[in-house]
């Protein structure tokens, strides 16, 4: 194909490359359009200089093809999380869900990391790396500061020792973190909790008493 020929060919396709743009932008608002038509041109620009008509697809076909994935291999770059760690959490979230149709309650993420070993730490990182705007309500679990003119330190000091706590109690023994979590996070007396473990109170008592002393010697071994 002479350098006319060329010019013409991604010329005319370039109506292609916006379209398809325009497309994925309305299926993941957060792009940016003029990043995909600019990675969407590097495949049209590769797809009419590789182009051989005796393969039978029309030029069309085969670049919509080569620009579709230039600009999904854009937007992977821009993802701060690998694909390793999002596949660890894919597969461990369909396991988690499988094992809980079948149990009838959902596996504690404990139990998924000795299953999946990195799962909790894919997990944290796929939460995070998930881009947020400012007109779309927060994730889940996310709410703003009381005083919106705190310290950011401080806020993130906050939060990264509730993080850090979060890991530190997953790390129990089972009946200890069950004993923890329904004490303090369900507002339930130790002999309610007692009664659902099927365990006497003085049981439960020792239970969450050995579970707070691992949590202090935890937080005291963490380094600062």
């Amino acid at each position: 194909m002479n350098d006319s020929r060329r010019e013409t060919a991604i010329r005319d396709l370039l109506p292609l490359v916006k379209r398809i743009a325009r497309r994925l932008k309305r299926l993941v608002y957060t792009l940016d359009i003029d990043d995909l038509v600019g990675d969407g041109c590097v495949g049209l620009i590769r797809a009419v200089d590789s182009y051989d008509p005796l393969r039978g697809p029309t030029l069309e076909t085969y670049a919509r093809r080569l620009v579709v994935g230039a600009m999904l291999n854009g937007i992977r770059r821009m993802d701060p999380v690998s694909e390793r760690a999002r596949r660890l959490v894919r597969d461990g979230e369909n396991h988690r869900y499988a094992l809980a149709a079948v149990r009838g309650e959902v596996p504690s993420l404990a139990e998924m990391e000795a299953r999946f070993p990195g799962y909790v730490r894919s997990l944290a990182a796929a939460h995070w790396g998930v881009p947020l705007s400012l007109d779309a309500p927060l994730p889940k679990g996310e709410a703003l500061p009381d005083d919106p003119l705190g310290d950011p330190a401080d806020i993130f000091e906050r939060r990264s020792e509730r993080s850090a706590l979060a890991s530190q109690i997953a790390r129990l023994p089972e009946r200890q973190r069950e004993v923890v979590v329904r004490h303090y996070f369900h507002g339930a007396s130790l002999r309610a909790v007692g009664r659902r473990l099927a365990i006497s109170p003085q049981r439960a008592s020792q239970l969450h008493l050995t579970a707070i002393a691992k949590l202090r010697g935890s937080t005291h071994a963490a380094p600062h």
